[in-house]
């Protein structure tokens, strides 16, 4: 299937605000795009990128004093198969783990494993390991946790998560990911585009969405504590060891967001409107 996808973000700000964005598809994805990928800035500034240790294409700019608007579109090619179901998969012994997995076992600016670990083997100890451990976990966090996009916070981390019960997709992805490495089955954060266009209806207004990846089998597989079920149409933007390492933005001064407004639908004439 051919996606499109296409957002327009715009922020306001009284003197000039470095920035660095995580707001391109990942460079793993490269190879499908059927469209130029092009970042535009509304007044038009210089930006340039660079590709970070995790693979993510990394943008560099500087928002002008009054603000900018980013602006991109593409179209991309994506199998639109739902996530793959593998109740087999095997979870590694650490010793077995290669050597790059490790990072996604150890703690980070969001997945406090220490403060979590007692409760995860309490709550868990006793699961099959592998497949239906990293299940019981994204049943556990999806009946843990209750959506809602205003109690979503910067600051907030899993311990938060599980003490507070209530955030958005991040917040479930964070939670997750943490039980999971509190469990010995490496785990990391993806953000990227994920539209309704496999659900009967929409869910609601557009947003980048959150979910994650665990290693087992020898290799990652996605799985979502907020939707919990199979999703289509997928397309990584940004991953890492938490939102930390993805955040869509993140800007050294202080900047107000004053446009977000993101979409994505099938393509059938392979065209980005301009």
């Amino acid at each position: 299937m051919l996606i499109r996808a296409e957002y327009d973000i715009a922020f306001t700000c009284e003197q000039p605000v470095p920035m660095l964005a995580h707001l391109s598809i990942h460079a793993s994805r490269n190879k499908d795009l059927r469209t130029p990928q092009r970042l535009f800035t509304t007044p038009d500034i210089p930006i340039y990128d660079y590709v970070d240790s995790f693979g993510n294409i990394c943008t560099r700019l500087t928002v002008p004093a009054g603000g900018v608007t980013i602006s991109c579109g593409l179209v991309i090619d994506d199998a639109f198969d739902p996530d793959p179901v593998v109740p087999d998969a095997l979870q590694s012994a650490i010793e077995e783990l290669p050597d790059d997995v490790m990072l996604y076992l150890l703690a980070s600016r969001y997945c406090e494993t220490d403060r979590l670990t007692e409760t995860a083997w309490d709550l868990f100890g006793n699961a099959a390991p592998g497949w239906p451990l990293v299940q019981a976990i994204v049943d556990y966090v999806h009946g843990h946790i209750r959506f809602d996009y205003m109690k979503a916070r910067p600051t907030k981390t899993s311990w938060d998560v599980f003490q507070e019960r209530e955030g958005v997709c991040r917040d479930f992805a964070h939670l997750a990911i943490t039980l999971c490495r509190c469990m010995n089955v490496p785990a990391r954060y993806c953000t990227g585009y994920l539209g309704d266009m496999d659900l009967p209806e929409p869910v609601g207004e557009m947003d980048f969405s959150a979910w994650f990846e665990v290693w087992l089998g020898g290799r990652w597989y996605v799985f979502d504590a907020r939707h919990n079920r199979p999703r289509r149409g997928r397309i990584l933007m940004a991953r890492g060891r938490d939102a930390a390492d993805a955040a869509l933005t993140m800007t050294f001064g202080p900047v107000t967001l004053s446009r977000f407004d993101i979409y994505t639908d099938e393509d059938r004439l392979g065209l980005v409107s301009s």
